[in-house]
């Protein structure tokens, strides 16, 4: 016992010294302690209750229109400043929507590519979550916000993913 005593007293110690020595670092670290402990059972409910991937949680039809824009930008290469803003105006306007659900749509749009693994993987599954939803009716918004993205001619990887798309939605 008094092992274990001492084993605890110099951890103790230990911790004390580093957060004398590097308080705001101690701060962050444990915000980042607080966050993660909070979150966790939110993680893992999600896990167990649905068991299954992030898109097919998605019921929003304009979610997954504004992930496959973004996932249709990102073939390429990362997509630059003024392709993400033109994309942000676009939801905007295309989508009818104010500036902060559009922001919280991007966010949301980047995490569902990034679950997806690639953009190129996304965008077919994408596309058949985004026909549950609406039962294809929403073909026509998504092929006019992805056409106004577009500044020149398409490459082989986005046609090859509007290819996708036509046979998701099988059209």
């Amino acid at each position: 016992m008094p092992i274990i005593i001492a084993i605890l007293a110099a951890l103790g110690g230990a911790i004390w010294w580093w957060v004398r020595s590097n308080p705001r670092e101690a701060l962050d670290t444990a915000q980042d302690l607080a966050t993660t402990a909070i979150n966790a059972p939110r993680r893992l409910a999600f896990r167990r209750q649905t068991n299954a991937h992030p898109v097919e949680g998605i019921d929003d039809e304009r979610i997954a229109i504004c992930a496959i824009a973004q996932s249709f930008i990102e073939l390429e290469q990362l997509p630059t400043i003024e392709q993400r803003n033109r994309l942000n105006v676009l939801l905007r306007s295309r989508l009818r929507c104010s500036q902060e659900e559009a922001e919280e749509m991007e966010v949301l749009g980047r995490w569902l590519v990034t679950q997806c693994n690639t953009a190129k993987e996304a965008i077919p599954r994408l596309g058949r979550r985004l026909r549950k939803i609406d039962t294809g009716q929403s073909w026509d918004t998504m092929q006019d916000l992805l056409s106004a993205l577009i500044e020149g001619d398409l490459s082989r990887a986005q046609v090859d993913a509007i290819d996708d798309l036509r046979i998701a939605f099988k059209r």
